[in-house]
Parts: structure tokens; C-alpha cells; sequence
């Protein structure tokens, strides 16, 4: 089994949600007392989240890059970001990295192309929603990705920063994602992407008339699979 390199804490909720999906799919796969050959690097998010505010991305970029050669040095076989909106930094986090990582775009896009689905919908960040890094790589695997309207994006992104990073999981936000959700699906939405590490700690498939894609279940299903010999690197672009 392949040492995986978890690069977390953006929010420690989820890499935790992290930990438990890549062990549970172990135990799946392999049974009786197996679990994953993991290495943890978690940074402060306090640091994380007030370069993003700050649009210094390059900063943040030079501390994910310091986080992967960490791993690297600990013994991990490959990488796994623990974050959709840090991908926007993938290139300079991979800088000098003599290891892969496991691109979470590139794993969602897989995903979504096995349903026969080319139009989606994303949920994320304000950054991640907004900014192109994201949707271009959805883009590139030749799907059409579609954003909520002004104001329903205030509203994912509050929901993640000021709930759910906290561990803090209301009905009423849970509501107003459903809300939203159903506003993409009206727009033309065939699937929906659960495009932040912590949304799916409100909603899940019951939550959408439409197909929905885990990020990070996805991520971490396919980490544990490239990490047993089960598949191979998706493509990337």
C-alpha cells in the first residue's frame, strides 16, 4: 500500500472527514484490522484563510509547496490537498515535489464523466466559484460548469466560512443550500458539485433532484484506490 500524503487543515473538519473516508474505503476494500498508510501535515487555516482574504496567493502558495515537500520527506508515496479552493496554488504546491499529486479537479472530473453528464453545477468558496482556476480545469475535461447568480454565492460561501469550518451545521443554512441547488438544476444543471471539502457536512444526495459529486469522498475514494494498486492517476489536462 502507497503512503498517503494528507496536506489538511483548511479546516481541520474536513481533513478530519478526510481521515475517515480514506480508512472507512480501506476497511472496505481490504477488511479484517486494515487501515491506510497515512502521513498528516496540518497547517493553521487562521494563516491560510488571512492570505486568501488578502489575495496573496503566492504566500499561500510558497506554505502549501514548504507542507508538500514535508510529506514528501515523511515518507508519502503522493499527495492529496485537503481543500478544493487551495488548487487554485497547485502548480507552485508541486514545485520541486518528487511525488504526484492526486488533483482534485481532475478526480471530480472522472467522476462526473462516468455518469455521462457534461453540465454541472458548482458549490464552493467565493474563490472557488468566482476565480477560473477551478471551472477551467472542469472545463478542459470538456465539461460545461455553471455558477450560482451574485447573491446565492454570498450565500454558499458565508454558510462555509463562518458555519461549517467551525463545525457548525443549521437547518435553515441547510435550506438555503437547497435552495440554491435547485436554482442550478432550473438553470440546466444535469449534476451538482459539492465543491467544498466542507459542504458535505450539510448536504448530500438527498439534498439534489440531480446527480451529486462528493468532492471529498471522491478525492478520498480515489486516493485509497490509486494507493491499493486499484486504478491508476486520473487524467489531467
Amino acid at each position: 500500500m502507497k503512503a498517503i500524503g494528507l496536506l489538511g487543515g483548511m479546516s481541520w473538519e474536513s481533513s478530519a472527514e478526510y481521515y475517515r473516508l480514506v480508512n472507512e474505503r480501506v476497511r472496505e476494500v481490504r477488511g479484517g484490522y486494515h487501515s491506510a498508510r497515512t502521513v498528516l501535515y496540518s497547517v493553521d487555516f487562521a494563516e491560510i484563510e488571512a492570505m486568501q482574504a488578502e489575495g496573496r496567493w503566492d504566500d499561500a502558495g510558497r506554505e502549501l509547496n514548504r507542507a508538500a515537500l514535508a510529506l514528501e520527506a515523511a515518507g508519502a508515496d503522493f499527495v492529496v490537498l485537503c481543500t478544493n479552493t487551495m488548487h487554485k496554488v497547485a502548480d507552485q504546491l508541486t514545485d520541486g515535489l518528487g511525488v504526484p499529486l492526486l488533483h482534485l479537479a481532475d478526480t471530480t472530473a472522472a467522476a462526473i464523466k462516468a455518469h455521462e453528464i457534461t453540465r454541472v453545477g458548482l458549490l464552493g468558496t467565493g474563490f472557488t466559484m468566482a476565480q477560473p482556476f477551478y471551472r477551467e480545469r472542469l472545463a478542459a475535461h470538456g465539461l460545461d460548469v455553471l455558477v450560482p447568480g451574485e447573491e446565492d454565492r454570498e450565500t454558499v460561501h458565508r454558510v462555509i466560512y463562518d458555519e461549517l469550518v467551525h463545525g457548525v451545521v443549521t437547518e435553515d443554512s441547510r435550506e438555503r443550500y437547497r435552495d440554491v441547488i435547485a436554482r442550478l438544476v432550473e438553470a440546466g444543471a444535469e449534476g451538482v458539485i459539492y465543491g467544498c471539502t466542507e459542504i458535505e457536512l450539510l448536504v448530500g444526495p438527498e439534498d439534489s433532484e440531480v446527480p451529486t459529486f462528493p468532492t471529498t469522498r471522491l478525492h478520498a475514494e480515489a486516493a485509497v484506490d490509486y494507493a491499493l494498486g486499484k486504478a491508476s492517476l486520473p487524467p489531467t489536462v
